[in-house]
């Protein structure tokens, strides 16, 4: 199974239009990600938030489709 990068970054920039996006498949297999998501919506908010918001934009995929996505994430000027 497993889920496409550009799929990952097509969901999250619906959420962010503004965010740059960088996406790397840490095991070859569609399964497990990191992603680095910077956009301004992130300004004034906890890093907690901040993966909340990512966590959301991708639509309950994560856990399911998506089994793991290590996310940084950080607000963008």
């Amino acid at each position: 199974m497993g889920m496409k990068g550009s799929e990952i970054e097509t969901m999250i920039r619906a959420a962010f239009p503004d965010a740059e996006i960088e996406m790397k498949d840490l095991a070859g297999d569609d399964n497990h990600w990191a992603a680095t998501v910077k956009s301004a919506a992130f300004k004034g908010k906890s890093r907690v938030v901040q993966h909340q918001m990512v966590y959301a934009a991708l639509q309950g995929n994560m856990g399911g489709v998506l089994h793991a996505l290590q996310l940084t994430t950080a607000a963008k000027d």
